[in-house]
């Protein structure tokens, strides 16, 4: 996964994931789909709630590992949440109007993405989050030009 225009951070606790979220966060283009991958525990959802909390969520933010999707509201267009963990087939993605979100979601912070193969958005950042003996390793390769472009403002 190395190369230039990838990062490669270290993150010794919960805080430090939180920050990484906050962070990316903070330079959101208009519009963006993130891939979060990594094992259970990996620190996925950590990542996304600090992003939506940066992006002015108030109010609970629930995981949707159930749910497969949530959906917050925000003036500058929605952000949904999805956890794929417990799709089996892609084409389970028909049934939860991913079609109508496509148009107003401003980001898309989607974990477990193999699991939705032909059935997402394209991918503008791949955040890859690996179990290390000391804390996390967390690498961030762009995969668009509008991921580049976000990753230039990191």
């Amino acid at each position: 996964m190395a190369g230039e225009n990838v990062i490669e951070l270290f993150l010794a606790d919960e805080t430090a994931t939180q920050r990484l979220g906050e962070r990316l966060a903070a330079s959101l283009p208009d519009r963006a789909t993130v891939f979060l991958c990594g094992d259970l525990g990996a620190g996925k959802s950590t990542i996304a709630r600090a992003m939506l909390r940066a992006l002015g969520v108030t109010g609970p933010i629930k995981s949707p590992t159930y749910t497969l999707i949530e959906r917050y509201p925000s003036e500058q267009g929605e952000l949904a949440h999805l956890d794929l963990y417990r799709i089996g087939d892609p084409e389970e993605l028909a049934y939860l109007g991913l079609d109508e979100l496509l148009a107003t979601a401003r980001l898309w912070l989607i974990e477990w993405p193999e699991r939705g193969q032909g059935g997402l958005p394209a991918c503008d950042l791949s955040v890859h989050l690996a179990v290390d003996a000391a804390g996390r390793k967390a690498t961030i390769v762009p995969t668009s030009p509008v991921g580049r472009d976000w990753l230039r403002d990191f």
